[in-house]
């Protein structure tokens, strides 16, 4: 979805490993977000209460339907968290 392409990366905060914790945006769309619509990706939880509320719904919803839907990771009957 983004190799090889510019990306920002809005973030507030590195976590225990030194890892951003923020949201990848590609041409103005969320990134983040198109992975959960597509089954690709995990909400992940642990953070969610730092994100804005209305974002933390958005990914919630998403992760929802593509579990509704079956999509992605979402096909196997017993997917495995990160």
């Amino acid at each position: 979805m983004v190799f090889g392409q510019t990306v920002e990366v809005d973030f507030n905060k590195t976590d225990r490993y030194g890892r951003l914790n923020g949201k990848i945006v590609l041409q103005g769309q969320d990134a983040n977000l198109q992975q959960l619509q597509a089954g690709m990706a995990w909400h992940y939880k642990e953070y969610e209460r730092e994100q804005p509320p209305e974002e933390r719904r958005r990914y919630a919803q998403a992760e929802d339907d593509a579990r509704a839907q079956r999509v992605g990771l979402w096909t196997d009957p017993k997917p495995v968290p990160p």
